[in-house]
C-alpha cells in the first residue's frame, strides 16, 4: 500500500521537477560554469580563466558603488512598501468609524479605495518608468510645474540629473508602482480575522495602534514575511526603472547603478558575457543570502485563530 502511494506521488512530481530542473536549475549551473571562462557571449570559443573573473569583481569599484546601492533599496523599499500597505490596509479595514451594532469598521468605500491603489499593478513598470521619467523633467515636469504653479521657482531640482536624488526617486517609483498591491494583500489578510478579537481588545481600553501591534500584525506575520521576501528581490532587481528613467543609464556618474544593470551592460553592451555570469553568481547569492535571513530572523510561533 505505502509503495504504492510513493510511486503515485512520484509520477505526478516527475514531470514538474523535470521541467524545473531544465528551466531553472539548468540556466543556474550553467552561469556558474560560464563565470570561469572569457566568453564574449558572440563567440561559440572561450577558455577557462579560473578564477579571474571573480578577482576583477572584486577589484572593480562600479560593482562595489552597485553592491551598495542595492543594500540601500535593500534596507529602505521593503520597509517603507510594506509599512504604507499595512497602514492602508489598516485603516481600510479596521480604521473606520464606530457604527451601529458595530465595534470596529473599515472605511466607507473602501472597495473603491482598494481598486485605487491596486490600479498602479494594472500597467506595465515600463510604462510606470517613462511616466515618471516626464514627471521628474526638469523643464517640462509635473513635479517642477506644480512647484512653479504654488511660487516655489527656486525650489526646482533636477530630479534624476543630481546624483544625490537619483536614486531616491527610482525608490519613490518602485514603491508607488508596489504598495498597492500589498494593500489589497493585506487587507485580504485582515479581513478574515475574527472581528470578536477587536472588539474584545477595545472594550478593554486598547487604542487602534494597541490592536494593530497586538493582533493584527502577530496575525498577519507570515504574509508580511513572505512580502518582505518578494520584495527584497525586488530591490536586488530594480533593472527596468533604472533602466528606462536614469541618466547614462546608471548615473549621473553610476549614482543608480544596480547590479543587474550592471550585469547587463557586461553582457550586452561590453561583450564580456563571462564576467556578467560572474556579476549573476555573485546576485544570486546575495538573494539567497537575503531570503534565507529573513526566514530565519522571521521565524515565530505560528498564531492561529
Amino acid at each position: 500500500m505505502q509503495h504504492g502511494k510513493y510511486r503515485f506521488i512520484v509520477g505526478f512530481l516527475a514531470v514538474p521537477l523535470a521541467i524545473y530542473a531544465v528551466f531553472v536549475i539548468s540556466p543556474f549551473l550553467q552561469a556558474i560554469y560560464y563565470s570561469f571562462t572569457d566568453w564574449t557571449g558572440l563567440s561559440p570559443d572561450f577558455k577557462m580563466v579560473g578564477v579571474a573573473n571573480y578577482r576583477k569583481m572584486f577589484a572593480d569599484d562600479v560593482f562595489w558603488t552597485s553592491v551598495g546601492h542595492n543594500v540601500l533599496l535593500l534596507l529602505v523599499l521593503p520597509l517603507v512598501t510594506l509599512g504604507l500597505g499595512l497602514f492602508f490596509a489598516f485603516m481600510l479595514n479596521v480604521g473606520g468609524r464606530r457604527r451601529k451594532n458595530a465595534a470596529v469598521a473599515g472605511v466607507r468605500g473602501s472597495g473603491f479605495y482598494k481598486v485605487v491603489y491596486f490600479f498602479p499593478q494594472v500597467l506595465s513598470i515600463a510604462i510606470v518608468a517613462l511616466l515618471f521619467q516626464f514627471a521628474y523633467n526638469p523643464n517640462s515636469g509635473a513635479l517642477n510645474s506644480f512647484l512653479s504653479a504654488v511660487g516655489l521657482d527656486s525650489v526646482q531640482p533636477n530630479w534624476l540629473g543630481d546624483p544625490d536624488l537619483a536614486l531616491w526617486c527610482v525608490m519613490a517609483v518602485m514603491v508607488w508602482s508596489n504598495v498597492g498591491f500589498y494593500v489589497v494583500l493585506f487587507s485580504a489578510g485582515m479581513s478574515s480575522i475574527p472581528k470578536d478579537f477587536y472588539e474584545a481588545a477595545l472594550l478593554d481600553g486598547a487604542n487602534r495602534i494597541q490592536t494593530f501591534f497586538r493582533i493584527t500584525l502577530p496575525l498577519l506575520w507570515d504574509t508580511v514575511q513572505t512580502g518582505w521576501v518578494y520584495m527584497g528581490i525586488m530591490a536586488l532587481d530594480g533593472f527596468a526603472v533604472v533602466q528606462i528613467m536614469t541618466v547614462g543609464p546608471g548615473g549621473p556618474d553610476y549614482s543608480t547603478e544596480v547590479l543587474a544593470y550592471l550585469l547587463y551592460t557586461k553582457a550586452f553592451r561590453d561583450g564580456q558575457a563571462g564576467y556578467a555570469t560572474t556579476l549573476g553568481v555573485a546576485l544570486l547569492i546575495v538573494t539567497m543570502i537575503f531570503a534565507g535571513i529573513v526566514m530565519k530572523l522571521g521565524r515565530r510561533e505560528r498564531l492561529e485563530f
